[in-house]
């Protein structure tokens, strides 16, 4: 995509990426606020728990098929018409919910929101990147993830706090009121942003997903979100229900999530370009031991809370490596492998809070999320051997053939 207009790598970010990062922290606060509001969810919807958990995996459902779709779909639509369109539709999904009168439509509302969502996530970043020069395009980047993680520490404790004193509803209204000021900025700030010159060869890209190491990435990446968010989706009723703690509470954990969250997306980050296969099994491995630690000490409130801190650092210290391997394996596909790592996310967002209400509905409490949580890491640790194993075999071969080196940068992401 040509850049609009050469600018200095000094030039001060522009006020539309903002924008970009306040939608998406409306979008990330949407996804995530949930994991606060299941009891008075299932409590006002007549339905159980497990069943609330499910809006979960609508919203993940939502995400794992629009992130590619429209990440296709949209290649040859105006840019700023598109975002205009998509956060409108998300802004609407959002008081559809808040005024939902059965489950069934607040489900709906919830898949529609999320397709919303994957596409503004699609077409937003390539937005953020249009609008500075390639000496910028990380930072660009930085803000637009940022909106996320402000999400996870503000946004969702904000939506329980809501849900606690104004009613679930209100948490909806709250984050379509937030859809209303971005859209104001999209239609105001964000500018004309060209259309590609040349739609990219589908059927080349599409020959990714003839690749043994992209689908092993997508597993990873599946099972250690899921993971997490087997036990997470569930953990307001574990505050309340098993570790004793008064509702309120539970925003504050949430923001402890949040903000370990945070702390992990920035140190890996920092680690993961130079060893990324040790972030994956250094990650997923402290997951997995936090997660066995969260079903052991679930009664204890002090232990939930610091688990709850620590579980959000390890989860989020290997985002970066698990987005960075799989464009390491699918670079070849650049409008595919951003995309990819977004549905494998949310298969795992789907897929987590599925067991976990399986789980539960079998008797063995709130508790046994954890449990079936690390299990899926555990798989996910293994399934990271093998990428590591075959990595390094490929790398013998390609030695032994005098293949060249590989560009220095990409070199370094692979170490251990």
């Amino acid at each position: 995509m040509p850049e609009p207009s050469a600018r200095p790598a000094g030039t001060r970010m522009p006020l539309a990426v903002y924008i970009l990062g306040l939608s998406v922290f409306a979008l990330g606060t949407s996804e995530f606020m949930l994991s606060g509001l299941l009891p008075p969810i299932a409590e006002d919807m007549d339905v159980s728990i497990p069943s609330a958990g499910l809006l979960i995996s609508a919203f993940a459902i939502g995400m794992v098929i629009g992130a590619p779709l429209l990440a296709v779909a949209t290649l040859r639509l105006p840019r700023k018409t598109t975002l205009v369109a998509l956060i409108s539709v998300f802004g609407i999904g959002q008081v559809a919910g808040a005024l939902a009168p059965t489950y069934e439509i607040l489900f709906a509302s919830r898949v529609i929101s999320a397709l919303a969502c994957a596409g503004f996530w699609a077409v937003g970043a390539a937005v953020a990147i249009a609008m500075v020069p390639m000496t910028s395009r990380a930072r660009a980047m930085a803000v637009m993830i940022g909106g996320l993680s402000i999400a996870n520490v503000l946004g969702v404790p904000a939506g329980a706090f809501l849900g606690e004193h104004l009613g679930w509803r209100s948490a909806f209204w709250a984050v379509g009121a937030a859809s209303a000021i971005a859209l104001v900025g999209v239609v105001t700030l964000i500018p004309r942003i060209p259309l590609p010159e040349r739609r990219p060869r589908l059927k080349g890209e599409l020959s990714i997903y003839r690749d043994r190491q992209v689908w092993l990435s997508i597993a990873v990446t599946a099972l250690a979100a899921g993971g997490v968010f087997c036990a997470f989706s569930y953990l307001a009723p574990l505050l309340t229900d098993v570790a004793g703690l008064p509702d309120g509470w539970v925003p504050t954990v949430l923001a402890l999530f949040g903000l370990g969250a945070l702390v992990g997306t920035t140190v890996g980050g920092r680690v993961a370009d130079a060893h990324l296969f040790g972030v994956l099994l250094s990650g997923t491995a402290a997951s997995t031991v936090l997660l066995a630690a969260l079903a052991l000490f679930a009664s204890s409130p002090a232990a939930v809370i610091a688990l709850s801190f620590l579980l959000g650092l390890s989860a989020f210290y290997t985002a970066p490596a698990l987005n960075a391997r799989m464009f390491n394996v699918a670079g070849a596909a650049p409008t595919l492998a951003g995309a990819t790592t977004t549905a494998a996310f949310n298969l795992g967002n789907t897929g987590g809070p599925w067991l976990g209400g399986t789980v539960i509905d079998a008797g063995l409490g709130f508790a046994s999320t954890a449990w079936a949580g690390a299990a899926m890491t555990l798989v996910a640790i293994a399934l990271v051997a093998v990428s590591l194993r075959l990595h390094s075999r490929s790398r013998v071969v390609m030695g032994a053939m005098g293949a060249p080196a590989r560009p220095a940068a990409a070199h370094r992401t692979e170490h251990v």
